[in-house]
């Protein structure tokens, strides 16, 4: 009896254990699962957020790239600027310096100030920013003077040429490698710009004359240049604020625009006002080429290159669909052949990236 007893305890004692373990390893279980299924809320969320982000900027590129040509052209009056460009490109620099300002106030309040977000520098550093500034300078400053030999959808075609000569500067420049894909994108690119100004209407071959291709040339090759340039001085010191270097970059472009004034239309400043001939188009324009510098910065950080394509794409189309309502463009076969080929190039350019 005495034996039975003993071994009976013990049995229950073994059965309660037995049972304790079994709930253990259930709650273990459980919570496993709970995780994971947390782990996997989150990630789905954290994935719509990210779709959603990448949304937002690809729709704010795109419209801000298919208006910029439209409201520069929208801008004049009478087929000439009223304004003074050369106070309108001082304003852009100006914005996007108070601009980076704002961003730079913002990362010193969350997380202070330190040796790669100060805006006190070495003359070193700063020197090399003057260069990059006066090309943007004259390449802006072209941007205006060209419509008096392209239209607007001309103009957002005829831009694509910066990407060759941003391919070809990094190939020279920085040594960059380029695939047999991407310059088979550059004679595409070339081919698409081309088939796009096709004039059936006239006894001239292309819509946009000589000098407008040859002032779209220019402005692709000091686009292209100044951007090399500018990447270079980024990756010489990637631990830098990249809001400093754009906030001195940009305090060289208010410099260089101030002296472009005085040489240009310091006459007409000080005789007509500094603000004179402007309209809200033009409010709206100098926003528009601010804010296009952050969009691109936001395509960088939040999107990928697929982004840029589909933005420069589309800003194609929508420039072409918008000027024939608001300037009587008309909407050729050539133009939408040329187009689509300028936009596959773009894509090829992208895609066929060496890794």
């Amino acid at each position: 009896m005495e034996y039975r007893k003993i071994k009976d305890d013990d049995k229950d004692d073994h059965d309660v254990a037995s049972d304790l373990e079994s709930l253990k390893g259930k709650s273990h279980t459980v919570a496993a699962s709970n995780i994971a299924l947390a782990t996997l809320g989150s990630g789905g969320s954290t994935e719509r957020i990210n779709w959603k982000r990448k949304g937002v900027v690809t729709c704010a590129l795109t419209i801000l790239t298919s208006s910029q040509a439209i409201l520069i052209v929208w801008s004049k009056r009478a087929g000439k600027y009223e304004y003074s460009v050369t106070t309108a490109n001082f304003l852009v620099e100006t914005l996007k310096c108070a601009l980076s300002l704002l961003a730079l106030t913002r990362i010193w309040n969350n997380d202070g100030v330190t040796d790669d977000n100060r805006l006190s520098t070495t003359y070193d550093e700063v020197k090399v920013f003057p260069i990059p500034a006066a090309l943007y300078l004259f390449k802006n400053l072209l941007q205006y003077y060209i419509f008096a030999y392209v239209d607007a959808p001309g103009y957002q075609i005829l831009k694509n040429l910066n990407i060759i000569s941003t391919g070809v500067l990094y190939r020279i420049i920085l040594k960059k490698k380029l695939s047999e894909i991407q310059w088979a994108g550059f004679i595409l690119l070339c081919c698409g710009c081309t088939t796009a100004q096709l004039n059936s209407n006239s006894d001239r071959v292309l819509q946009t004359s000589l000098p407008g291709w040859i002032m779209a040339i220019i402005m692709a090759l000091l686009s292209g240049f100044a951007g090399v340039y500018t990447e270079a001085i980024i990756k010489k010191r990637p631990s830098r604020n990249i809001n400093v270097q754009n906030f001195w970059l940009y305090v060289f472009g208010m410099a260089f625009n101030a002296v472009a004034i005085v040489i240009q239309d310091f006459d007409a400043v000080a005789n007509k006002g500094f603000f004179h001939g402007y309209s809200f188009i033009t409010v709206l324009m100098i926003l528009n080429h601010a804010l296009s510098g952050i969009a691109v910065s936001m395509v960088m950080k939040y999107a990928d290159n697929i982004v840029k394509v589909y933005s420069t794409s589309v800003a194609m189309l929508l420039t072409a669909v918008v000027s024939v309502f608001l300037f009587n463009f008309h909407l050729s076969l050539a133009f939408f052949l040329g187009s689509t080929v300028v936009s596959v190039s773009v894509y090829l350019h992208s895609a066929g990236k060496l890794r």
